[in-house]
């Protein structure tokens, strides 16, 4: 790993009170979760798939939620194949042409494809939350100006997923799962560094690549075309996310993501620890079976990234640990309190929040 743990150790000091400051003041912020639904319901407006059923009027917060899959937001037939046939074409090409914008609009279109299978999840304190942990982290990644989206889908599995320009979610069940606030860390970690090293468009341009999607659009007549390109994108999507990323990029995404994690200022082990609990996971578990069978043996990833950590980052590990439910408690009531009195006029003193190894 490329960061020496001198420098580690000086930006962990430097970012605790910065992580305070932004998870508990962040409500006030771009960050907070109306916001961040708001991006949502954008990326939305321009990527639901067509195929998304319609929903009944929202009539609660679920409901709000929900309804940004609704039909209605789907774009015209035409439109998005026009968009997919235009992405495919990029993805055709080499990836030096697919510039910024271009990256953002392929991560909205999955994203689309994610919120097209399962919806976000209600807790709109908890949408908040991993949105501001997830936003802090991407800005000590290698780009911090993408637009960073974070979300909580409503499903019991354990996963993670995340999509070019800056789009990343993780499952109720993953986030009940976790230990403490250190694992999901180093979990957001992981997938942004999936982001910033644009994986996920490597993975689709050499499937774009292989000819299979231009030969299965040039077979069908005229008439079918937008709606053949249209599914085409869905299909790469779909297949991307169920037979997950090469394994040489899911070894990059947790030595890179340690060191993020470790920026950020949380215990570079909390990554380590998450690697243990789906290395005693069955595959016939249903709540486990899309992690592990996307990603290589859990065993193998520890001992890959064991080795890369040595005992350089020791230092930064061993304090108290604070679990997700005791942060979103703190940060309820620097609110409830923040809401009572005048606005604060300084950030709170914080701590850098590791785990034990």
């Amino acid at each position: 790993m490329n960061t020496s743990p001198l420098s580690l150790r000086r930006l962990a000091r430097l970012c605790g009170l910065a992580l305070m400051a932004g998870l508990a003041c962040a409500p006030a912020s771009s960050q907070d979760a109306g916001k961040a639904l708001n991006l949502l319901g954008s990326f939305l407006r321009q990527a639901a798939p067509a195929e998304a059923p319609a929903q009944p009027p929202p009539a609660s917060p679920a409901g709000m939620l929900g309804n940004l899959l609704g039909a209605g937001l789907a774009p015209s037939g035409g439109t998005q194949a026009a968009q997919a046939g235009n992405l495919i074409g990029l993805l055709s090409q080499s990836l030096e042409q697919i510039d910024e914008p271009k990256e953002i609009e392929i991560g909205r279109q999955l994203a689309a494809v994610l919120l097209g299978s399962k919806p976000l999840h209600p807790d709109l304190a908890l949408q908040r939350y991993v949105n501001q942990l997830g936003r802090w982290i991407s800005l000590q990644s290698a780009r911090p100006h993408l637009p960073w989206t974070f979300g909580v889908l409503d499903d019991p599995g354990f996963n993670a997923f995340a999509a070019p320009g800056g789009y990343v979610f993780v499952t109720r069940g993953l986030v009940d799962r976790v230990a403490d606030e250190a694992e999901l860390a180093g979990i957001l970690a992981h997938e942004i560094t999936h982001v910033t090293g644009k994986h996920h468009l490597q993975a689709m341009a050499k499937s774009a690549r292989s000819g299979l999607l231009t030969q299965a659009i040039g077979s069908q007549v005229r008439g079918q075309l937008a709606g053949a390109v249209s599914a085409q994108f869905l299909s790469l999507g779909r297949d991307l996310y169920t037979r997950g990323l090469d394994q040489s990029d899911e070894f990059e995404a947790d030595r890179n993501g340690v060191a993020l994690a470790a920026r950020a200022g949380f215990d570079p082990y909390g990554l380590l620890a998450v690697l243990q609990q789906l290395r005693t996971a069955t595959p016939d578990n249903p709540l486990f079976a899309l992690s592990l069978s996307t990603h290589p043996p859990a065993q193998h990833r520890l001992d890959l990234l064991e080795q890369a950590m040595g005992n350089r980052m020791d230092a930064l590990s061993g304090q108290s640990a604070i679990t997700v439910a005791q942060r979103m408690e703190r940060l309820a009531a620097s609110r409830t309190a923040s809401n009572a009195d005048a606005p604060a006029t300084a950030a709170p003193s914080g701590r850098r929040v590791p785990m034990k190894k």
